[in-house]
């Protein structure tokens, strides 16, 4: 009986994590203040746009598949919008990257300003229209192309 019990308390904890797992999966979450603050790896701060308001960079790896899916979305948004600009990093070969920005999965998504402050970050396959919303403070004048 107690393996019963053992197996059934198993079960609700795995799906509890699995749950909260899809919860935070693409959720847009507010840049933390000591984040703000740290320096860029020479990686993320040669691939900002100066000219753009907001430059979204992706962390990704190499045998990643949510990272392809990302890679479409983003593109597209930061096509129709002005002053949004796209840029896919792969840290498979520069995990010191990937350790100096506080990543633990991919893809991530990171927004930063041209001056390199980051404003927000997306862990997981972000939604397009919420994180177009949340970037829109940032962004002067959003215009669809």
């Amino acid at each position: 009986m107690t393996g019963v019990w053992v197996l059934l308390g198993t079960l609700v904890v795995a799906v509890a994590a699995g749950l909260l797992l899809k919860a935070r999966n693409g959720r847009v979450r507010a840049a933390k203040p000591a984040a703000t603050a740290r320096p860029l790896p020479a990686p993320v701060a040669e691939a900002l746009d100066p000219a753009s308001a907001v430059t979204l960079v992706q962390i990704s790896t190499t045998f990643c598949a949510p990272c392809r899916h990302t890679r479409v979305i983003l593109s597209a948004l930061a096509e129709k919008t002005d002053g949004l600009h796209h840029v896919d990093l792969d840290v498979t070969e520069q995990p010191e990257v990937a350790q100096a920005l506080s990543v633990l999965r991919t893809p991530t998504t990171l927004a930063l300003a041209a001056d390199g402050r980051e404003l927000l970050r997306v862990g997981g396959v972000p939604k397009g229209p919420e994180l177009l919303a949340a970037l829109q403070p940032h962004l002067t004048g959003i215009d669809a192309r």
